[in-house]
């Protein structure tokens, strides 16, 4: 029993060194008594976990036991098996056999095997056991915690967008989630009745005041707001930003004001709002309070972000909670507008592409909602990186923010005005560009393109960008192709992706995803993972 349990607690060490929640909290791990001999044994481990609030189990073993008789039943919780790779106890052999019993039983586990030979007793965890071990864990850890929690849809459908036709069922039956739908409105009650924390206001508008520069005036005369109706959108941008967050996570300062109720928010792991139209043909848009929301930074300091979904598609705001909890960092929320072709670019701008960017770019863009940690200023090892909250520095939020121009809102697309963020992403980052779509008849799907960040000359940028709307944040994107299939090139990602939004997270995490998506049963429709 002794090398059985020395496998649990190096593997609980390693998880805990490696692994940390969203709130960056190192990741706790909990080991069962004794060793799992029977059934007796694994029912007492079960309600130790159960006690302990365990979200996923790792069962480990050097050698042969009783499959039926030891493993991890519970129907909802995410499982893998680490069988020993060594000659002097059958550990692969059980491997095997417990697998075989968790498809037979219909309880899926992650399968967990090294490569090479190992003696018996040797501590140490082998490199692709380590791989194994950690991607299970991230995947199952976000399967945890979005089950019993709630998205947030503020408002309905934006512009018949079908992703903020929010599905419940899908959130209920593969997240574990629920949906809470509030109406628009509410914003409007908070911010008049004054149902805000008013010390944090003045706080938060002082703060954005001294760090949100206000950019150039694009709207043709006649369309411009006056400075009096561009002060008061800022006031409104504000609060909008404070009500979406109390509304989602809640506000302790709410209840010593006397609005208990309020107070207690929704329990939501992710939010979107509607916006356009009803709201933004009169109101200032939301693009303020999506662009902050979804930072790790703002007038309280450097924090955790919050998932937030621009025109509410529920379908990009799951697909970003799904990078955020695999990753802790902040995820981008852009349209997938536009395949610049070399030719295209040459004829426009007279610049051949090179580089990454050779055989075509992507533009992604959306109205200025996107988190300020994309525009390339948080680095490591001098390097543009997306990291967790707590690698931020003060000095590196202040780049982000130097970085970021908040432009007057286009009225012809925002009649009500507001703020939204322009900023240019620093190129040489690896993404990974998800979506979840739903399909009549077979249910959600997921797919994702794994790819890079690029820098064009600021030259051949500002003729491109100019051609859309130059008061939105630009992420040049090119993804990894293969020569066949939906990545034969990069027209061919952009003419067969899914939807008309994607959710960006940094780094190469597609295997991340599919694990996950493995474990949530959705099927995963298009990848360019090797």
């Amino acid at each position: 029993e002794e090398p059985t349990m020395g496998m649990a607690w190096a593997t609980a060490a390693f998880l805990s060194a490696n692994l940390r929640y969203p709130d960056g909290r190192p990741v706790e791990c909990v080991i069962a008594d004794t060793c799992i001999g029977g059934v007796a044994e694994a029912a007492a481990a079960a309600e130790k976990f159960t006690r302990a609030g365990v979200g996923c189990t790792i069962t480990v073993t050097p050698c042969w036991c009783y499959g039926s008789e030891t493993m991890d039943m519970d129907p909802l919780t995410p499982k893998a098996v680490w069988g020993f790779n060594g000659t002097e106890r059958p550990g692969a052999v059980y491997l095997a056999a417990v697998l075989a019993g968790h498809n037979q039983k219909g309880l899926p586990a992650f399968s967990i095997y090294g490569h090479d030979v190992q003696d018996l007793g040797d501590p140490n965890i082998p490199a692709d056991v380590q791989a194994k071990l950690l991607r299970f864990a991230r995947a199952g850890l976000a399967v945890a915690m979005m089950r019993g929690k709630s998205y947030l849809s503020i408002g309905g459908t934006s512009m018949g967008i079908a992703g903020s036709i929010v599905d419940q069922p899908f959130f209920e039956s593969y997240l574990g989630m629920r949906v809470e739908a509030i109406d628009m409105t509410e914003l409007t009650r908070r911010i008049d009745e004054g149902i805000y924390d008013p010390d944090e206001y003045a706080k938060a508008k002082a703060w954005t005041d001294a760090n949100c520069k206000e950019g150039r005036e694009y709207n043709a005369p006649g369309y411009e707001r006056t400075r009096e109706q561009k002060d008061r959108d800022w006031e409104i941008s504000v609060k909008m930003t404070l009500a979406a967050r109390d509304l989602m996570v809640g506000n302790g300062r709410l209840a010593e004001l006397g609005y208990g109720e309020e107070a207690l928010g929704h329990n939501a792991i992710v939010g979107g709002f509607q916006g356009q139209r009803q709201w933004t043909d009169h109101f200032p848009n939301g693009d303020f309070m999506e662009a902050i929301l979804n930072s790790s930074f703002d007038w309280n300091g450097i924090r955790a972000p919050y998932v937030f979904a621009t025109e509410n598609d529920s379908l990009n705001g799951a697909t970003m909670l799904f990078g955020y909890l695999l990753t802790n960092t902040a995820q981008i929320f852009a349209d997938v507008r536009t395949y610049w072709s070399p030719d295209a670019v040459k004829r426009v701008t007279g610049y051949t592409l090179e580089g990454l960017a050779k055989d075509g770019i992507i533009h992604l863009i959306n109205s200025g909602a996107a988190t300020l940690d994309a525009t390339g200023r948080l680095k490591r090892d001098g390097q543009p990186v997306m990291k967790p909250f707590w690698e931020i520095t003060e000095d590196e939020a202040a780049g982000c923010l130097d970085a970021t121009s908040w432009y007057p809102a286009m009225t012809e697309y925002f009649r009500g005005g507001g703020y939204s963020s322009g900023f240019l992403t620093e190129g040489q980052m690896p993404v990974t560009m998800a979506r979840v779509n739903i399909v009549k008849g077979l249910g959600p799907v997921l797919q994702l393109a794994e790819g890079w960040t690029v820098d064009l000359p600021p030259a051949v940028h500002e003729v491109i960008n100019e051609r859309t709307n130059p008061t939105w944040p630009t992420h040049w994107f090119v993804p990894r192709v293969s020569g066949s299939g939906p990545f034969r090139d990069v027209y061919s990602v952009m003419a067969n992706w899914g939807a008309n939004h994607g959710a960006i997270s940094y780094g190469h995490i597609g295997a991340d995803l599919v694990t996950l998506a493995a474990m949530l049963r959705i099927p995963v429709t298009m990848h360019n993972l090797a």
